[in-house]
C-alpha cells in the first residue's frame, strides 16, 4: 500500500510539472504573439508616413501651391539643376493613376522592410532613396523623371536578395513572397520598355534595382541573420589506435 501511494504521488508530481510546463509555454507563445503584433503595428507606421508624404505632395502639386511647373523639382539627368530631383523625384507624380499605381507597392514594401529588417531599415531606406536617384541622374535619358518607382524597385530588389544572401528560411520566404507579388514588374527595367511606353522611366526602375542589389550585398552581414546551430556532445569518442579520428571523413 505504501509503495502504491508513493508511486501515485510521484505520478501526480510529474503531471503537475507537465501541466505547469504547458501553461508556461502557452504564456510564452501568447507573449510572443503579442510582441510580434506590436512590431507589425510599429513597422506599419513608417510605411503609412511615407505613403502619406506622396499623397500630400500630390495635393500640393495639383493645387498650384508650387506653381505651374512642378517639373522644376523633378530629375533631369546630367544637369546641375536636376540634382535636386534626387531628393524630390519620389514625391512627384504626373497623374492620379501614376500615384495610385505606386501607393500599394510602396506601402507593402516599406512595411516589410521595417518589420523584417528593423535594425537597418532607416539606413537602408535613406540609402535606397538617394542612391536610386543618383544612378538615374547618371544613366537617365535627357528628359524629366518623376515618381517613386525607382525607390520601389530598390526596396523590391533589396528585400529579395537580402533574404537569399542570408539563407535564413523566414527571410527567404519574404523574398519568395515579394517575387511572387511583384516579379512581373522586373521586365520594366529593360530598355525595351521605352518602345512599349515612352512615358515609363525604365532607367529609374533599373537604377532602383541596381541600388537594391548593391545594398543587399553591402548589408548582408548586418541586421537579422541565420541563427548558428550549436551541436552539444556529451561524450567525445576517443581517437582510434592509429591516431586517426573515428569520425568519418575527419583526420587529425
Amino acid at each position: 500500500m505504501f509503495v502504491y501511494l508513493q508511486h501515485t504521488h510521484e505520478e501526480s508530481n510529474i503531471n503537475n510539472l507537465i501541466v505547469g510546463y504547458r501553461m508556461q509555454m502557452n504564456i510564452n507563445n501568447l507573449n510572443r504573439y503579442s510582441f510580434e503584433r506590436k512590431r507589425m503595428r510599429i513597422a506599419f507606421i513608417p510605411a503609412v508616413v511615407v505613403t502619406a508624404m506622396l499623397w500630400l505632395a500630390f495635393l500640393i502639386e495639383h493645387t498650384g501651391a508650387l506653381g505651374d511647373n512642378i517639373y522644376r523639382f523633378a530629375m533631369l539627368p546630367r544637369e546641375i539643376s536636376g540634382l535636386k530631383g534626387i531628393l524630390f523625384m519620389p514625391l512627384l507624380h504626373s497623374s492620379f493613376s501614376h500615384l495610385l499605381s505606386n501607393t500599394l507597392p510602396l506601402l507593402i514594401l516599406v512595411w516589410f522592410l521595417f518589420y523584417f529588417y528593423s535594425n537597418i531599415a532607416f539606413a537602408a531606406f535613406a540609402v535606397l532613396w538617394v542612391l536610386s536617384g543618383s544612378i538615374t541622374w547618371v544613366i537617365g535619358r535627357e528628359s524629366y523623371h518623376a515618381g517613386a518607382s525607382g525607390l520601389i524597385f530598390g526596396l523590391l530588389f533589396f528585400l529579395f536578395f537580402s533574404g537569399i544572401f542570408r539563407k535564413y528560411i523566414p527571410l527567404v520566404s519574404v523574398s519568395l513572397i515579394v517575387a511572387f507579388i511583384y516579379g512581373g514588374m522586373v521586365w520594366s527595367i529593360f530598355p525595351i520598355t521605352e518602345i512599349l511606353d515612352a512615358a515609363i522611366s525604365w532607367e529609374g526602375h533599373l537604377s532602383g534595382a541596381i541600388s537594391g542589389l548593391i545594398l543587399s550585398i553591402v548589408l548582408c552581414r548586418e541586421g537579422p541573420q541565420k541563427p548558428e546551430v550549436i551541436w552539444e556532445e556529451d561524450d567525445e569518442e576517443p581517437p582510434g589506435e592509429d591516431g586517426l579520428s573515428n569520425y568519418p571523413g575527419e583526420t587529425q
